[in-house]
């Protein structure tokens, strides 16, 4: 660094430092966390249409067909364990990662970790796992920013530049820049200042405008027009927020419970994830919506009547195979299963509610959207992000105030039942372990 600065003019060396150049910095680290993350999105999108045509043909194939699938599952779930082995920053959504590597506890090993999250993310989650691209696009994006830093010498901005590159990978993830930009400020409490925020939105702003190009522009779900509650309906959605505070702990305890499970039934690291892909092959037959991270189950839900009973055995399965996915250790986050459950919980109030006379079909949808963000906010303790999110997925600004209120009783009931941030808790338990320490070394 000392030989580059004798070499270039003093003119260029104050460029190269000037509040200017840091934002433009910003931008390149948003357009390549936006390219990385569409040939993310895509090749997902694509696994996840080729294992739905598998499970569509099977049942007309020769059982030895089944076997061979199995067969394909296991090898996956083998090398899904060896890469989490070996490279332990790459288990999970990677958000817990990236709040230790800000408190300096845990190093981010751009090189050989960045193209493992990236394959791992696109096995586990194609194969079928309940887990979301969102938690290792953050990660992805921090990786991008940790290669910038390696590349252009701006180690004393590491904090900030890996905090605006994670916000450019949620955006692009999401087609939600806003949502980019609030969620480093409320869960990695990036702190503010006018020059910190301005590269931020910069990031968001190019990664999301990278995804559009391919993607379009449009919000990432396909609702159709969101009625506005009425007043006299203001009970059940407090009631909502309440109820989704009470499942988002569930959710969490059930996360946490297998997660221990697997250790103290002393299975390897190697083997964990061959169980979960295995436990999806009967999944895939019967119920195909409650697998993978969850996207196409929500907008099913978005459209037509859905059978209550049904709802609430999908929710049940959804929570449970998420934990055994996420249990095992393998490379997937939990940001769009959650997201899922949240779906089905309101959804499944909105059909009980329409059902007994209470609401008009049209204004089922909201439920769904509204047990989405109340859901957030009871898992990730982050209500604002939560509204944000849900308002740039959904793309209709109607139901802003209905989004508030019941993200507030969902925040309020989880904070009473003293549940705490997923990500703060799943933090503290990779810092324990020895695999966290010799990173940190």
């Amino acid at each position: 660094m000392q030989k580059f600065r004798r070499l270039v003019p003093a003119f260029v060396r104050r460029c190269y430092d000037s509040r200017l150049a840091v934002i433009f910095e910003s931008v390149f680290i948003g357009l390549v966390t936006g390219l990385i993350i569409v040939f993310f999105r895509y090749t997902l999108s694509r696994a996840d249409g080729l294992r739905r045509h598998i499970y569509d043909s099977l049942g007309s194939l020769p059982g030895t067909c089944l076997l061979l699938w199995a067969a394909v599952l296991v090898l996956i779930g083998l090398f899904l364990g060896v890469a989490a082995k070996y490279r332990p920053m790459i288990k999970g959504s990677g958000i817990p990662q990236i709040e230790g590597v800000l408190e300096r506890k845990m190093v981010l090993r751009w090189k050989s970790e960045l193209p493992l999250k990236i394959i791992t993310g696109i096995l586990g989650i194609g194969a079928g796992l309940s887990l979301g691209r969102e938690g290792p696009s953050i990660q992805i994006g921090a990786y991008v920013g940790r290669s910038v830093l390696s590349v252009l010498h701006r180690d004393r901005r590491e904090r900030k530049v890996l905090i605006t590159a994670a916000a450019a990978g949620l955006a692009a993830a999401f087609n939600a820049p806003l949502a980019g930009v609030l969620f480093v400020l409320e869960e990695l409490r990036a702190g503010f200042s006018p020059l910190f925020l301005a590269c931020i939105m910069g990031a968001s702003m190019t990664a999301d405008a990278t995804a559009a190009c391919f993607f379009g522009t449009g919000p990432i779900f396909n609702f159709s027009e969101i009625a506005v509650l009425p007043l006299n309906l203001m009970h059940w959605v407090v009631f909502l927020g309440a109820a989704c505070g009470l499942l988002g702990a569930l959710f969490k305890n059930c996360l946490y419970f297998f997660l221990n499970l697997y250790d103290r039934l002393g299975i390897p690291l190697i083997p964990r994830p061959v169980f979960p892909l295995l436990v999806s092959i009967p999944l895939g037959y019967f119920l195909f919506d409650a697998t993978g991270g969850g996207h196409g189950l929500i907008e099913a839900l978005s459209t037509g009547y859905h059978d209550p009973g049904l709802i609430g055995v999908l929710f049940v399965v959804k929570v449970l195979f998420t934990a055994l996915s996420y249990g095992s250790g393998t490379s997937g986050g939990i940001f769009l299963p959650l997201l899922a459950c949240g779906a089905l919980a309101g959804a499944g109030l909105g059909e009980i509610l329409g059902s007994l006379g209470i609401i008009g079909g049209t204004e089922a949808l909201n439920f769904l959207i509204l047990g989405m963000a109340a859901f957030f906010a009871g898992v990730v303790n982050a209500p604002v992000t939560g509204i944000i999110l849900i308002l740039e997925m959904s793309g209709n600004f109607n139901h802003l105030g209905n989004l508030v209120l019941v993200s507030l009783s969902a925040y309020v009931t989880s904070s009473l039942l003293g549940s705490r941030p997923v990500y703060a808790v799943l933090l503290e338990r990779l810092l324990q372990r020895p695999a966290a320490r010799a990173e940190k070394a």
